[in-house]
Formats: C-alpha cells, sequence, structure tokens
C-alpha cells in the first residue's frame, strides 16, 4: 500500500496470460494416429514376438500303456501286461535372444524299476522349433551327433505339409506326413504320422547271455538294441503345441555275429489324459491371442483410428472456420478506427 494509501498491485515480473487452448480436433488425430501405429505394429512386431518358443521352460511328457511287455534283464525273462511309464522331461534356458537350449531326460520305468534312461542336450530355434547345431549339443554323451529338424514344438503358423521331427535314440530326422484335420479336446488340430524303420541304435552294444539267441548256448554274445516306432501327433496349427501323442514302440536285440533277435520291450504308448486336456485349454488360450495380435485387433483397430483421425481434421477444419469468421467481419472496423486515431485534429477544436 502507498503513502496516500492507495492499494498497489504486488506482482513482480509481467501480468499472466491464460495458456492457448489445443486446436480442436488435435486430441482426436493423435488419438487416430496412434491407434493406426499399433494397428500395423501388432502384426508386424508384437505378434512375431510373442509366437517366439518360450526362451525358458520346464514341462514333462508322461507317456504310459498298462499292458505292454519288456525283456526282464535281471532274469532274462520276458515280462507281460506290464504297466510302463516313459516320461520325456525338458529343462530349458535362454540361449542368446533367438535360442533356447534343452536339457532333456527320458526315462522309461515299470513300477518298481527303471528299465531304460538317457539324456539329451539341444539348441531350438525359438522361431523354427529345429535344432540348432551349436554349443555342447549331444545325445547321451555323444557330441559328434548333429541333431536336425523338429524337437517338439512346432513353429506357431506352420504351413500343414511334411516336417523332419529328429529321434535323437536312432539319429535321425525322418518326416512326419501331414494326414488329415482332426479335433482333440475341442480345439481344432493337425494330425500327423512319422515312422521310423527297425534302426540300429548307435553305442547300444552290450553283452547278453547267448542263450536267448540259441536254445542251450553258454557264455554270452554282444548285442545290439534295434528300435521300430511309428509316432502320432496332434497339433493345434495356431500356437504350434502338441494337444496329443501316441507311440508304438518295438525294440529288440540282434547278436553282432550271427541272425537272429529276441524282444526288449513292445509298448502301445498314450498321453496321460490330464495333460491332454491340459495342453488343449493351454493351445487354446495361446492360438485366441495370437489370432487377435495378427488379424482381429487390426482390422478393429485400424478403421477406428482412420476414423479418429477424420473426425478430428472435420473437427479442427470447422473450428478454423468458426474462428476465422468473426475475425474477418471486425478486422474493417478496426482498420477504419486506425486511420480515425492517425488523423489530425480539426484547429477549431
Amino acid at each position: 500500500m502507498s503513502a496516500t494509501g492507495t492499494r498497489t498491485d504486488s506482482q513482480v515480473g509481467p501480468p499472466g496470460t491464460p495458456g492457448r487452448p489445443l486446436p480442436r480436433g488435435a486430441v482426436m488425430v493423435a488419438l487416430g494416429a496412434f491407434l493406426l501405429t499399433l494397428a500395423a505394429l501388432l502384426p508386424l512386431y508384437v505378434h512375431d514376438r510373442i509366437a517366439l518358443l518360450p526362451a525358458q521352460t520346464r514341462f514333462d511328457v508322461r507317456m504310459v500303456d498298462e499292458d505292454a511287455g519288456y525283456l526282464d534283464t535281471s532274469t532274462w525273462r520276458w515280462v507281460e501286461a506290464a504297466e510302463l511309464t516313459r516320461v520325456t522331461r525338458v529343462d530349458g534356458s535362454a540361449h542368446g535372444g533367438d535360442w533356447s537350449a534343452w536339457e532333456v531326460s527320458v526315462d522309461t520305468s515299470v513300477p518298481d524299476r527303471m528299465i531304460d534312461h538317457w539324456s539329451r542336450r539341444v539348441i531350438v530355434d525359438r522361431e523354427t522349433g529345429r535344432a540348432v547345431n551349436c554349443c555342447g549339443e549331444h545325445v547321451d554323451g555323444d557330441r559328434a551327433v548333429r541333431q536336425a529338424g523338429l524337437v517338439y514344438s512346432w513353429p506357431p503358423g506352420a504351413e500343414e505339409g511334411d516336417h523332419p521331427f529328429y529321434d535323437a535314440e536312432v539319429r535321425s530326422a525322418p518326416m512326419l506326413e501331414f494326414q488329415e484335420w482332426d479335433e482333440v479336446a475341442g480345439v481344432p488340430v493337425r494330425r500327423y504320422s512319422q515312422w521310423v524303420e527297425a534302426s540300429q541304435v548307435p553305442e547300444s552294444a552290450r553283452p547278453v547271455p547267448a542263450g536267448l539267441f540259441r536254445s542251450g548256448a553258454r557264455g554270452t554274445v554282444t548285442a545290439t538294441r534295434w528300435l521300430e516306432v511309428s509316432r502320432t501327433f496332434w497339433v493345434e496349427p495356431v500356437s504350434g503345441i502338441v494337444v496329443d501323442a501316441h507311440e508304438t514302440r518295438s525294440e529288440t536285440l540282434r547278436p553282432q555275429d550271427g541272425g537272429g533277435e529276441v524282444p526288449l520291450l513292445y509298448a502301445e504308448l498314450v498321453m496321460a489324459d490330464n495333460q491332454v486336456s491340459a495342453y488343449a485349454e493351454q493351445a487354446r488360450v495361446r492360438s485366441v491371442l495370437l489370432r487377435a495380435l495378427d488379424s482381429w485387433a487390426p482390422w478393429a483397430l485400424g478403421p477406428l483410428g482412420g476414423l479418429a483421425v477424420l473426425v478430428g481434421l472435420v473437427g479442427a477444419w470447422r473450428g478454423h472456420r468458426a474462428d476465422g469468421a468473426p475475425a474477418d467481419r471486425e478486422a474493417p472496423a478496426r482498420r477504419r478506427g486506425r486511420r480515425r486515431a492517425r488523423e489530425p485534429l480539426d484547429p477549431q477544436w
């Protein structure tokens, strides 16, 4: 307050001015541009990253036959109607950005004992699902192997044609042939079949009683294991998840220095029911997600984004006309006022 008692303005600096509002329609244009960008990124980038096989994974596949037969190597007698279980366990870890290193163990057992075990390390390409020759791969300690073909999962969105599938026991990758479309637990799937002809399992030589091949023979002979396999997979194609699997195995022993063979194992293995339902649900959810990213969301977001841009542009155009018309009407009056202000005063006044 001044000495005369008059209140003065205590504000320091220039007086404040109200912020300039955004142009009409700018928000809608920005929203539309965002939706259009998102519609392009979802199928071109996000889908491809989500579709990759997980870098870190842990799962097991349990297959059973309640009426299998096998040769008991503790007594060298054939056992009928045995409950046989074959469990494949996978523990995968990230190996670079595009690969995953799988440590695989396979155990075949009957209720009172383990009858077979072997392990494997394989590097899996997360995009193709195929084996990569790299980084300490081996099959049961054999590091000279060169694994190839699919390891277990199909690449998401793969064509329905044939695919090589690696059988680690015989070290080869016969083709899995597409058979037909099918349905498992309400999920549409493709059925593939593979036939592995009778093949000798590498490094399977072992001493066995000679009497197995020739009645009354004494001592031992060296025999190798031979394997014949028929496999069937039911695969959800969008996600590449194996929903169900069956496998018929026939294993025999054959002497290296003579003819003849004896059965070692026969089993018709099927995946456990609880696993089939779990994998079917997993495949259903994942296929919906991948379809949404690849087609449903872009087809919805693209038109919405285009509409938002159009609405924003129309709003901006209307706002420009509304703001410009009054200014045009007032401009001549302002110009006349400025001219009068510049004219000199009449001397009579």
